[in-house]
Parts: C-alpha cells; sequence; structure tokens
C-alpha cells in the first residue's frame, strides 16, 4: 500500500471538510494533534526540559495541547510564544489560556526578537518543539520567526517540527534561507508532497506521520475531488 500524502489544498480541504462537513470539532482534532505529539515525544525520550516555541495559529495550538500533556505527565515544560496575547483566537486561544490555567511557564516574545532571552530559556532544554508556522505558511519566514530559526538551528539542541519545518514549502520541497532543520517532523494525517523531494530529508529529520481522528472515508473524499 503506498503511503498518503497530501499537497497543501488537500490538508486545507481535509481540515475543513471534517469540521463542516462531518462536524468534527477543530478543538477535537487540535486536542488529538497535541496529544499525539506528546505519545510520540515520549517515545523518543524525554531527558530534560522541553521548550515549545509558538507562533499565533493553529500550529501554536497544537504547540499549547502538546504543553499541556507533557506537563500533566510530570515532565518540565516552557512555552514560549511570539504573538501578542490580544493576539491569540479561536482554537489556539482558547487552548492557550487553559494552558495558562495549567501554571506551566510561558514567555510572550510578541513581535520581537530578543536572543538573550531566548538562550536564556533554552540553553538547558532536551527538546526545542518548533510550533510557529504551519502548513499555510508561504515563502521566506518573515522577521522575527527568521531570527528565531537561525537561533534554534545554532543551538545545537534536537529540534522537533510540528506539522512541517517553517522554511520548507509543503508542495515543492523548495526551502527558504531560513529553515528549521528538525530531527524528527511530526506530521498530521499524511505526509506532504514536499518531504518527497531529494534533500528535503535535512529538514524534515524523520518523518512521524500522527493520526489525528479523520476518518479515512473523509480524507478518500478529498482525494476523489
Amino acid at each position: 500500500m503506498q503511503p498518503l500524502v497530501l499537497t497543501r489544498k488537500q490538508v486545507r480541504q481535509v481540515d475543513r471538510h471534517a469540521i463542516e462537513v462531518w462536524g468534527i470539532s477543530g478543538l477535537v482534532l487540535m486536542e488529538n494533534a497535541g496529544r499525539g505529539c506528546a505519545d510520540r515525544l515520549e517515545q523518543l525520550g524525554i531527558r530534560g526540559p522541553v521548550a515549545i516555541c509558538c507562533g499565533k495559529g493553529n500550529n501554536a495550538g497544537d504547540g499549547f495541547v502538546l504543553a499541556r500533556h507533557l506537563d500533566l505527565r510530570g515532565h518540565a515544560v516552557r512555552v514560549l510564544v511570539w504573538a501578542e496575547e490580544d493576539e491569540l483566537s479561536g482554537d489556539a486561544g482558547c487552548n492557550f489560556r487553559i494552558l495558562q490555567r495549567c501554571g506551566v511557564p510561558i514567555e510572550m516574545f510578541g513581535k520581537s526578537h530578543d536572543p538573550a532571552r531566548l538562550e536564556r530559556h533554552l540553553h538547558d532544554a532536551a527538546w526545542i518543539v518548533y510550533a510557529l508556522l504551519g502548513t499555510g505558511a508561504v515563502g521566506d519566514p518573515r522577521p522575527p520567526v527568521d531570527q528565531v530559526i537561525a537561533q534554534i538551528n545554532g543551538s545545537g539542541t534536537p529540534i522537533v517540527a510540528v506539522d512541517l519545518p517553517s522554511g520548507l514549502d509543503c508542495d515543492t520541497g523548495e526551502t527558504a534561507k531560513h529553515t528549521v532543520r528538525a530531527a524528527h517532523t511530526f506530521t498530521f494525517v499524511a505526509a506532504k508532497r514536499g518531504f518527497l523531494v531529494p534533500g528535503a530529508e535535512q529538514y524534515t529529520g524523520q518523518v512521524h506521520v500522527l493520526d489525528i481522528g479523520v476518518p479515512r472515508r473523509l480524507i478518500d473524499e478529498v482525494l476523489a475531488g
């Protein structure tokens, strides 16, 4: 059986179809994604603090859920957010507010890059989880994300990319000047077309396809067009 591969457009269709046609809550999908990441990261082994870098969209929401589950399981976790609190809305905002009530350390970077402050949160991390931008991002990451990518790439700490490493185009596999170099990529539902392009493995590392509860028949409907 050939492994399932989706394009950016098909990923969006799967999400929209799941929520609007099948009635699967976006919060359910996000919960499954974040918990699946926690399960897989534990399987890889956690021997120190986990630093989770988040933006403001659904990719960040997956990171917030991941942080909550790691905290629940007794792991040291800290969440670093490149957004203003009032920008966090929808499902991601809901999970951010839940995380705040959990007492997990959260550091708000807003729209700025502060390399010294970031270094303080990364220097003893066993893992860095990158959850700033998802499959919808196109082109070169803009400031401050480009600077964040450069710093975490140079940290020497293994990186887990949530859904895909930013800077790697989901469809073409082309890479930007600043592209996350992950040791592992935890992607959802299916591998993305760009992952199969020769050389992409330098940025994705080992790709893990995680099930988030999307029914197979739903995926077949999307693939049938």
